[in-house]
């Protein structure tokens, strides 16, 4: 059954492998560098018994998809994944065929590894290629050049059932002419989903320095705009349309893991810095566990568990983070769930006034959705929405 039409929720699991070769001067995840080999051992074991601690939490589950991201998780040995998605199964319930990705490098991609993950219960791969030309990968701060990139992506379409691969657009100097032609040689590649983001200069990274001291500039927001519609316009043609801002696929091959989050579903998240949200006692809860990976093991080791802050959400944060995230969504959000949060109806006068604007549009009686418009200037649509 295509994922967008079974609609449920869903429940996934995240873990979080927070170890890279080099960090990436743009990304502002939780990812950390060692010089010294990682004890996989050890976090290994770490896993297992916060999985544990969270089955405690949630109790009896039905899982409907599994994502190790990072960091770099395919640095992990074949066996680390092994017992990880063995404590999953031992936890909840797992249905034979459910979507499981790991998030890979094509600079770490060894063919005997993928082939491990495979035979560990591995079936989707996400690669994070980037670009597709070496000067911009090397700008991006990248270990691997195109060469190792197409390589990766021929091994993964051999030994997985799925692949994905990331893109990242709107670099300094790239001209609509160039992200077309690079665009059409990565759909040529894809298998059946791409993730296309446009590249945003996060605080705290390198290249936000960088980019104030002006020593490279990236397209305004009306040539990202272009950019953007652009992007639209090729995946659809080559039936990979957009299924939310950032992310195409063909059709019934969404990525299930991360319909969850934008279905705002729930999902327990393990690892150094991880997040999960999940209803306990009744109440949505968020977790988030300690950043640092050693502190991180030694909190599992002493108490069982590596969570350090969260929340119990009130209901109108509930609802507006169900807006937030589900009008990211070609499908749009289903309104009686919107009014189930937060007890009221959305405003018709603001309702009305978007839909004059042309920034949302209503599904049916039932349903309500950004329209291509709207997507572009989403956080404004909902901020309007959510008053």
């Amino acid at each position: 059954m295509s994922m967008l039409l079974d609609r449920t929720p869903g429940f996934g699991v995240y873990v979080h492998w927070p170890f890279c070769a080099a960090k990436c001067p743009y990304c502002d995840f939780n990812s950390h560098v060692r010089h010294q080999p990682v004890d996989q051992d050890r976090f290994a074991s770490a896993f297992e018994a916060e999985l544990a601690t969270m089955r405690e939490r949630t109790g009896p589950r039905e899982v409907t998809s599994i994502f190790l991201g990072g960091g770099t998780p395919s640095l992990m040995k074949p066996e680390t994944v092994a017992r990880v998605l063995d404590a999953v199964a031992k936890n909840w319930t797992v249905p034979d065929g459910i979507e499981v990705t790991l998030e890979a490098n094509p600079s770490s991609v060894e063919a005997e590894r993928f082939r491990g993950y495979r035979a560990a219960g591995v079936n989707r791969v996400s690669l994070g290629v980037q670009a597709l030309n070496d000067k911009d990968l090397r700008f991006l701060g990248r270990l691997h050049n195109v060469e190792e990139a197409l390589h990766a992506i021929g091994l993964a379409r051999e030994i997985f059932p799925r692949l994905s691969f990331d893109l990242i657009y709107a670099r300094p100097g790239q001209t609509p002419e160039a992200w077309a032609s690079e665009l059409e040689q990565a759909i040529g590649h894809a298998a059946d989903h791409l993730s296309l983001y446009q590249l945003t200069i996060e605080e705290g990274t390198p290249f936000h320095a960088l980019h104030a001291a002006k020593k490279f500039i990236i397209p305004d927001n009306d040539h990202a705009a272009d950019l953007y519609a652009l992007t639209q316009e090729i995946t659809s043609a080559h039936g990979l349309p957009a299924y939310e801002i950032s992310n195409h696929a063909r059709p019934g091959a969404e990525s299930r893991h991360n319909l969850t989050y934008w279905r705002y579903g729930e999902y327990v998240g393990v690892g150094p810095g991880a997040h999960g949200r999940f209803v306990e006692n009744g109440r949505r809860t968020v977790t988030i566990a300690e950043r640092m990976p050693e502190t991180w093991a030694n909190l599992i080791e002493a108490k069982g568990h590596g969570v350090t802050g969260g929340e119990i959400l009130t209901r109108s944060e509930e609802a507006d983070e169900f807006l937030l995230m589900g009008l990211r969504l070609a499908e749009g959000i289903d309104l009686s769930r919107y009014e189930a949060f937060s007890g009221r109806g959305l405003s018709s006068a603001r309702l009305s006034m978007l839909q004059g604007e042309g920034l949302v549009a209503p599904i049916g009686n039932a349903r309500l959705r950004a329209t291509p418009a709207g997507m572009i200037v989403l956080d404004a649509v909902v901020a309007d929405l959510a008053r």
